[in-house]
């Protein structure tokens, strides 16, 4: 499977490298990586997301086993890191919050589509697009809403839920995944002319998202925290995936949504790890090394992962 690492994840990887090498050259300053990533993460990404619930097959795409096998192991991922952050590392309740977020949020966008794809094939995506649709919708909601609980402490319970939804529905991935809903469901289609300009759009999406991703990781420095970071990384790239394969394996999950389930909790954590740190202003440095470390990590990680699925997968 040493073929895997060359025809797989390096390309995924070369893209990220292009950018890091670019902006840290200084052809790319900071502001048009932002424009950059604006453009994928807020207009080009959603549309992605919209355009693949809008055409997916709900009935053979949501399948429980594994959706109850990724968010199980995700949920005990951030227990993991939450109350590990506290009682090993001795950090506060809202820090350890925003560390137990590092541990849940994987990157299940850009690297988990991107790697799914370039390894089984644009068919096998229909477990990553159905993981995709409440990835943000339930990472966010289980992170805020323990973020909100410690800091209001019991009080306000009508201010906490108005801050988890408020939160939510302003996040353009979660709106675009909700519109993509609402066609689907109602049935309609999407007229030719709108879809053959929504695929025009949608091809620059992940490409020009993972280049954006290498400019951004430029900007942070793994300083510091190295072993609450180490323990981030071997929660998100080795935990997640072992407990996605065991939870799959015991429900029996269909060989390819396994294999998408398991690729996407073997990601490093997303770039909304950082931006979760961000909103409540902590442990952003943790936030932002791990992001980076893991990320440059998982390009080994993943290649064992690839490699036991290439031969295990049940």
């Amino acid at each position: 499977m040493f073929q895997a690492l060359i025809d797989v994840i390096l390309p995924v990887f070369l893209v990220i490298g292009a950018g890091y090498a670019a902006t840290l050259a200084g052809y790319f300053k900071p502001e048009h990586i932002d424009g950059l990533m604006r453009f994928t993460q807020g207009f080009a990404i959603p549309c992605l997301l919209f355009r693949a619930i809008a055409h997916l097959d709900l009935n053979a795409s949501f399948d429980p086993a594994l959706l109850g096998s990724f968010y199980a192991g995700a949920t005990l991922c951030f227990a993991s890191g939450l109350f590990g952050a506290r009682y090993f590392f001795g950090r506060d309740w809202e820090d350890s919050v925003v560390i137990g977020f590092c541990c849940l949020f994987s990157n299940s966008v850009l690297l988990g589509l991107a790697i799914t794809e370039r390894a089984y094939g644009p068919e096998s995506l229909t477990g990553n697009y159905a993981i995709i649709a409440i990835h943000s919708p339930f990472c966010y909601g289980l992170g805020i809403t323990v973020m909100e609980v410690i800091r209001n402490r019991g009080r306000g319970g009508r201010k906490m839920a108005s801050s988890v939804l408020s939160a939510m529905f302003r996040n353009v991935l979660i709106l675009g995944i909700a519109m993509g809903f609402a066609v689907n469901l109602s049935g309609l289609g999407l007229p030719q002319i709108l879809d053959d300009g929504l695929s025009l759009i949608t091809r620059a999406a992940l490409p020009g998202a993972l280049f954006a991703l290498g400019g951004v990781l430029v900007q942070y420095r793994p300083e510091g925290d190295l072993r609450v970071i180490a323990y981030v990384c071997v929660i998100s790239l080795m935990a997640h995936p072992a407990l996605v394969w065991f939870f799959g394996s015991a429900l029996s999950v269909e060989q390819g949504l396994f294999r998408s389930g398991v690729l996407n909790a073997a990601m490093a954590p997303g770039f909304n790890a950082y931006i979760f740190a961000n909103i409540y202003g902590r442990a952003k440095r943790v936030a932002a090394s791990s992001v980076l470390i893991a990320t440059g990590a998982s390009i080994f990680t993943v290649w064992a992962w690839l490699t036991l699925l290439g031969s295990s997968a049940p």
